[in-house]
């Protein structure tokens, strides 16, 4: 085990101007995203979302920050070989003139994920905690998709999304490690991974969180042009429970360990993980219901309307008790706030005043415009700023290969199986349309980054950082070219096309 000699700050204001400084870039991050957005607003530009754009200016201020700022004492600080410690020490003290200083025990060291950059203090600092992502900036994200859903559209194709969400995030997850694995043993074969570095697990682990789509940026684009309302509603529905749903399975994924070989399959783990998958889902749809239903009873049978202030923070209030409790009692929060947030929309919108209504759906929204553009440029930055990626070329290309594949795999014979007992049948260039927009976000960014502490889990986030910048920029970029391609209609009115629908059924 190593231990590095670490000199302490001398001046503790250094800290509160560091955060600043901090806090300052992604604010100015936000202010040039806000004002791109304008002006590809105004001009009609629909080649980079506003997701794409933040990540440019996140690729760029990472690009700064990685070569213009110094280092700091970290890098030339002294390295000691304490033969006589165990790996097991939970905590060390050493007193070092007259200075107690605590160390963690996380990890040996290897001397190779050293490199020149780990000492700049700047680049330490816009390392994010992976909690962030979770409990701060996916919360929001996540309930106003819930929050926002039109119930009708919603509630009518509800099969087929489903069928999507469920049985289709089970098939890209599996084609994923499946495929990966093949191109981990070739990796193995050529000497560039050692046998015992990537497991099966792993590679299910990495198909997991590579199978939640997250198309923000063909959705806003399908929300600005008036696309076909059931193309919407298909693609939407899919990607907020196919969020819901990568997340439980890649938690059910990460506690399936088999006992003696990682590679071999244990049916008692397996089985083990599918009734975590589903107690865990069950509770956490239970759960964010439950507070749904509260608020909705004391928002009916109270007379908060007449405060709005009062009753607009309540709801919020009780929306994120939802998160926080499922989160406490060992569920996944963001599976509870999303359904919170369906219940809320379908149930406590009705009973709300009508600043409250106003209130809330722009407070949300807000929040989830904030938060994303925070989590793209959060990206962008992460390319330069991550001080341990590992690029592979190969584990990168079967990754591309793999996600295309296994969106083919979901798509294609899902619909085939839909339409034999749908009346209306999904056409082959919706199909077409849903395969184009299986773009990677915020999801598969923020489960990549939960564990980056062994090298397969590094080499992971890397590649889904990559996949992450193709898909918006290239797939995302597409869009418009591809609806004109595959002859979907456009500018059309939900309610006009509901009623003309509702007069043909009726003749």
């Amino acid at each position: 085990m190593k231990l590095r000699k670490l000199q302490s700050v001398k001046d503790e204001d250094h800290f509160y101007h560091q955060g600043a400084v901090e806090l300052l870039v992604f604010n100015f991050l936000l202010i040039l995203t806000i004002l791109t957005i304008w002006l590809f607003k105004n001009h009609r530009f629909r080649f980079l979302h506003e997701t794409g754009g933040a990540m440019v200016y996140g690729l760029i201020m990472g690009l700064i920050l990685r070569y213009a700022t110094a280092p700091s004492d970290f890098e030339i600080g002294n390295v000691y070989d304490c033969d006589r410690l165990k790996a097991g020490l939970p905590t060390l003290l050493v007193n070092i003139t007259n200075q107690v200083y605590e160390y963690q025990y996380r990890r040996e060291i290897n001397q190779l994920n050293v490199n020149a950059h780990q000492g700049n203090a700047m680049l330490q600092k816009m390392t994010f905690d992976p909690s962030i992502f979770f409990n701060v900036l996916l919360p929001p994200i996540i309930f106003h998709a819930g929050y926002s859903l039109k119930k009708r559209h919603f509630f009518r194709n509800l099969g087929s999304i489903l069928a999507y969400a469920f049985l289709g995030t089970a098939v890209s997850c599996i084609v994923i490690g499946l495929i990966m694995y093949g191109f981990v043993k070739a990796l193995i074969h050529i000497n560039q991974l050692k046998t015992g570095d990537f497991h099966f697990t792993d590679c299910l682990l990495f198909g997991s969180f590579m199978s939640a789509t997250d198309p923000v940026t063909v959705l806003a684009i399908f929300h600005e042009l008036h696309v076909d309302t059931d193309l919407y509603t298909l693609l939407f529905g899919e990607s907020v429970l196919n969020d819901a749903v990568a997340i439980v399975l890649t938690y059910s994924i990460s506690i399936y360990s088999p006992k003696e070989n990682p590679n071999t399959f244990d049916a008692a783990a397996f089985f083990q993980s599918v009734g975590n998958f589903l107690g865990i889902f069950a509770g956490s749809f239970s759960m964010g219901s439950a507070y749904a239903v509260v608020t909705a009873l004391l928002t009916k049978f109270t007379k908060l309307c007449e405060f709005p202030m009062l009753e607009t923070g309540l709801f919020f209030l009780l929306s994120w008790s939802a998160f926080l409790s499922a989160e406490a009692a060992g569920l996944t929060g963001i599976v509870a706030v999303l359904f919170c947030g369906v219940t809320q929309a379908h149930y406590t919108y009705n009973n709300l005043s009508a600043d409250s209504k106003m209130r809330t759906k722009q407070l949300f929204e807000f929040m989830n415009f904030l938060a994303e553009n925070v989590i793209f440029c959060y990206m962008g930055l992460a390319l330069f700023t991550f001080q341990n990626h590992i690029f592979n070329a190969l584990f990168i290309f079967g990754a591309f290969v793999a996600v295309f594949i296994a969106r083919a795999c979901n798509i294609y014979p899902i619909s085939f199986i839909l339409n034999l007992g749908r009346k209306q049948k999904i056409p082959k260039n919706f199909q077409h349309m849903m395969m184009f927009s299986g773009l990677r976000g915020a999801i598969a960014f923020a489960l990549a980054i939960r564990d980056t502490e062994s090298q397969p889990k590094q080499m992971m986030f890397t590649t889904t950082l990559l996949i992450v910048f193709f898909t918006v920029w290239v797939l995302g970029g597409g869009t418009t070219s591809m609806l004109t391609w595959l002859q979907i209609r456009v500018g059309i009115d939900p309610d006009e096309d509901q009623k003309i629908e509702t007069a043909t059924q009726a003749s």
